[in-house]
Formats: C-alpha cells, structure tokens, sequence
C-alpha cells in the first residue's frame, strides 16, 4: 500500500489498489456523468457559494486578529475532502462511489491540514497583491506541463487496467503527485496556511 506523503501540517493521499475493477472503469467512463458528476457537482456549487462567502470572511478575520475562525476552517477541508473523493474516482485513481457529505471518512482519499494557530498579516497581504507574480505564474507555468503529462498518463493507465486490471504504480504515484502539488497551491493561496507550496508533487 503507497504510503500518504505527511509533513507536520500537511497529509494528502489518494491509495493505490492491488487490483482495481474493469467494470468499474466502464461505467464511470461511460455513465459516470450521469451518476457521479451531476449530482455530487450540483451540491459542491452550493457548498462552493458558502466556502466562498466563509473564505471572505475568514480573510478578514485573518488580517484583523491573525486567525483563521476554526470553524470556517474546518468547513473548507471538509470541502477539499469531498472533492477528492470525487476527483478520485473520476480520474480512475480509486474505486468505490464517492459518499456525499462534509464529515465523511474515506479510507481510500485522505487528505489532512494542520490548524495554523496564528497566521501572518503580512503574507496575507503578500498574496492579495502578489500573488499573481509569485504563485500563480510560477506554479501555473509548472502545473501546465505537468497536468499534459497527466493526461496522458491517464489515458494510457486506463487502457492498463482495462486489460490487466492494475494500475502501474508510477503512473497512479505522479498522478496523484500532481492534485497533492495542485492541493497545497489551492490551500496557501487559501490563505489557510503560510507554507510557501514546493514546486513538487511528494
């Protein structure tokens, strides 16, 4: 079983299966718009409408008493969570149906953040005004190139498990390696952390 890449504030890991299911895979490539797309992306744009307005608030909570409302913090991962579990399975990354839900625990997609007990106003402001310059340009340039390989890869893993049922374990490792790289880019730019994301998916 892959391993969860963990830091002291940080733990995302989507595990690689010994076997995975060809049905599965023909189902979710054919029907999975129908069954796991509409409905968990309906309520997901609803939750998203609330992250948004929480993630608004929380910003000014920060710049004013160096906080981020526990709260409103806990409802954000939560709604990473629920992504992941749907990204998982739509990139074939992960077997099973996604479950509805903010405060469900899936065994096969983790994904854990350390509270920060007091965040700096000084990198909140960093990023309101700059971060176009050091984050999204730097990052984005990076995450291009490597979401085209990930494409890729995906396509070829799904031809992999189709006729042998395993997904190479290099492949599902550099695909999650990149959602892991794309998830701590979306969690400081956040401002739910002021670990500055390293250009890596480890």
């Amino acid at each position: 079983m892959e391993q969860a890449t963990t830091t002291t504030d940080f733990s995302f890991n989507i595990v690689h299966q010994e076997k995975y299911s060809r049905g599965e895979l023909l189902l979710r490539s054919f029907f999975g718009f129908l069954y796991i797309i509409i409905p968990h992306f309906f309520l997901l744009a609803l939750v998203g409408i609330a992250s948004g307005v929480l993630g608004f608030i929380s910003w000014w909570a920060v710049l004013f008493t160096a906080k981020y409302p526990r709260t409103f913090f806990d409802f954000q991962v939560s709604v990473m969570r629920w992504s992941n579990r749907v990204l998982a399975r739509i990139m074939n990354l992960s077997d099973g149906y996604p479950a509805f839900g903010m405060n469900v625990q899936d065994e096969r997609v983790t994904l854990d953040i350390a509270y920060p007990e007091r965040l700096s106003r000084g990198v909140l402001i960093l990023r309101l005004f700059f971060s176009m310059l050091y984050v999204l340009i730097p990052h984005g340039f990076c995450l291009f190139f490597r979401m085209i390989g990930t494409y890729v890869i995906i396509f070829i893993a799904w031809w992999a498990v189709l006729f042998t049922g395993n997904y190479p374990k290099g492949m599902h490792e550099f695909v999650v390696g990149t959602f892991r790289w794309a998830t701590r880019v979306n969690i400081y730019l956040s401002f739910m952390t002021d670990k500055y994301p390293p250009f890596s998916g480890k």
